[in-house]
Parts: C-alpha cells; sequence; structure tokens
C-alpha cells in the first residue's frame, strides 16, 4: 500500500493550502484576546515544560484519534498502509524521526522513549497492537495511563479489516461511509451518539471499545494487497505519478504566486491524477475513461497557462506524449463502450 501512503501525503498537504491561513488567524485572534500569560521565550525552563505539555496533549489527542469514532475516520488513512517503512511516518514531528524502521531497540531507552519496536506495536493489527502505544516522543505516558504494551509476536501491519484498494478517496472516505451507515441501522438517539463518539468497534450492548475477540486474528503469514495490473500498466503509473508530484512541488513553491483559480485547477488535475492511477491499479472498468478524460484536460490546462512543465523546453515532448496517452485510452474506452455498454 505504499502508493496510497504517498497518496495520504499528497491529499493533506492539498488541504493544508487552503487551512493554515484559517489555523493561523484563529491563533493569532485567541492570542490576542485570550492569552493569560506571556512565558519567557528566553528562559530554558518555558521550553522544557511547553515540551512536555506538547507531548502530553499530543498522547491524549492521538489516543482520541483511536478512541473516538468520528475521530478515527480522519486517522485510520495514516494506519491504512500494510507495510512499516520511513513512507509510512511522513506526518510526524522531527522528534519522532527516530522512530523509524531502521532502528530495533534502544536499550534502556526503551523504557522513556517512543521506540522503533515501541511504535510498530503502534501501527500493527494484532489483538495485541490494538489502541496501545499512543505516544508521541515519552512512552511514560502510555506506561503511565495503562496503554502501553511491548513487541513480542510478529506485527502485521494496517486495518484489522483491510480495504484493499487504491482508489484514493475509498481510502480516505470509506469508513465515514461506514459511520454513516451503521448509524442510521442502530436504534435509539443515545445508540446513534455512541456509534460516532464511543470506539469504531462498539456497538449496543459491548464496552467503549468493542470486543477484543471480534478483531480478526492473524496468522503471521499475511500477504500485503498489490495491485493485479500488468508491469507495463504499473510502469506508466508510476510515470504518471511521478508527473503528477512535479506539478504538485511546484505548486507549493509558487502558491503565493499563484492566483486563485489557477491554484483551484491544479489542485482539482493532482487529486484527479490519483484517481485515475488508483482506478488504473485496481483495474476498475471505468479507469479508460477517466484517464482519456485527465490526459486531455492536462493540455487543456497547459494551453491555458495553468499548468507548465517544469523545464519549457519539454512543453512539445509533453504535448505529444498526452496526445498518444488520450489517443490509446480513447480507443480502449471506445471498444468497452461497444462491447461492455455502462447500465
Amino acid at each position: 500500500m505504499r502508493y496510497s501512503v504517498w497518496v495520504i501525503k499528497t491529499i493533506f498537504y492539498l488541504s493544508s493550502l487552503f487551512s493554515r491561513s484559517i489555523e493561523l488567524t484563529s491563533y493569532i485572534y485567541i492570542w490576542e484576546n485570550y492569552s493569560i500569560i506571556s512565558l519567557p521565550w528566553d528562559s530554558p525552563w518555558t521550553w522544557y515544560l511547553t515540551f512536555l505539555g506538547v507531548d502530553f496533549g499530543y498522547y491524549w489527542f492521538h489516543r482520541m484519534a483511536h478512541e473516538v469514532n468520528i475521530l478515527w475516520a480522519a486517522h485510520q488513512t495514516h494506519h491504512s498502509s500494510e507495510g512499516y517503512n520511513l513512507s509510512t511516518a511522513l506526518r510526524q514531528s522531527v522528534f519522532q524521526i527516530y522512530t523509524s524502521w531502521v532502528i530495533d531497540n534502544l536499550g534502556p531507552l526503551e523504557l522513556i522513549l517512543n521506540t522503533p519496536s515501541h511504535h510498530r506495536v503502534h501501527h500493527g493489527r494484532n489483538r495485541y497492537c490494538i489502541d496501545k502505544n499512543y505516544a508521541g516522543t515519552l512512552i511514560i505516558w502510555d506506561r503511565i495511563f495503562g496503554t502501553f504494551e511491548a513487541e513480542n509476536e510478529k506485527v502485521v501491519y494496517g486495518l484489522t479489516h483491510p480495504i484493499n484498494t487504491f482508489e484514493p478517496f475509498k481510502v480516505q472516505f470509506h469508513h465515514l461511509v461506514n459511520i454513516w451507515t451503521t448509524f442510521w441501522a442502530t436504534p435509539g438517539f443515545f445508540n446513534k451518539f455512541s456509534v460516532m463518539f464511543k470506539g469504531p468497534g462498539w456497538s449496543p450492548g459491548k464496552p467503549r471499545l468493542g470486543l477484543s475477540e471480534e478483531i480478526p486474528e492473524v496468522k503471521g503469514n499475511e500477504v500485503p494487497f498489490s495491485s493485479s495490473a500488468s508491469q507495463l500498466l504499473r510502469i506508466y503509473a508510476v510515470v504518471q505519478f511521478a508527473l503528477m508530484l512535479t506539478f504538485y512541488e511546484e505548486t507549493f513553491a509558487d502558491k503565493a504566486a499563484l492566483s486563485q483559480v489557477t491554484l483551484l485547477l491544479r489542485v482539482c488535475f493532482i487529486i484527479l491524477t490519483l484517481t485515475s492511477i488508483g482506478f488504473l491499479l485496481d483495474q476498475k472498468p471505468k479507469a479508460a475513461v477517466l484517464e482519456t478524460f485527465r490526459c486531455l484536460l492536462f493540455l487543456m490546462l497547459c494551453r491555458f497557462g495553468h499548468l507548465k512543465p517544469f523545464i519549457p523546453s519539454l512543453s512539445f515532448t509533453f504535448e505529444i506524449f498526452f496526445s498518444i496517452c488520450i489517443a490509446f485510452w480513447g480507443v480502449k474506452s471506445m471498444k468497452q463502450l461497444v462491447s461492455e455498454p455502462w447500465k
């Protein structure tokens, strides 16, 4: 699911294009109108206490993101990867870099810090791993509040119920759909309230976090989900994804200079590219039609100046390449329409 991890990262940062200004404005307003005290910035104690306070707050917010169903709907995308590598933790703080998969054991530091071993447990879908090791930097919070679990048997990564898809919208929103369905199927106002604010495994008559015995057992020989697409199609997807990343990086680099229309069109194109690649890798019936439209949209955006190749001299090459893609996927779409008309 490495592609899905990159999709999550991309969509996360795309949303930040529009949310950062709101966060900053809100922070300034609250500080100017409701701040109680001002701590001396040049005092070491200010930074020591701030570090402990932020880490303590992170523990509880992270725990809520797992134990409150509506919050888990957002956080589960981070746990959907069935691999555990550097890309899985792209959104972690600088203090958590050492929790990568590179290091196995940190000796006595295992008692204090959230080490690679502890964080592997957090990302496992084994029964003993569920709702454990929420810490950011200091594992002491888990030890104090009873959510610590040491690594013992082999950890199998991912969600307890794998979604087995590369389609980004399904990765992002499938649990919200599940909450919506469960909410309306559950009788009683307080039960409906509990569907949203108790644990993901809760249902009437069960404990707040559900029953651990209902979590599917893992045997340690599970094979991560992978695409059934041909090798050639996978190469095509990688090429298109790499091209999308160049526009993605350029969009972030130039966002202050871009018009709102250009910024919105680029974001839509990037999301469309991620969706189309997911359709191709999942072998969706409408993948060819979607890819035809996407390639045609690319040429239109370039023609009107909303997209441009990172190397201007490659403009003609890009135009030829995407024209060939339109022809190929267009023919494939027509064949599908003739042989299997949409219902």
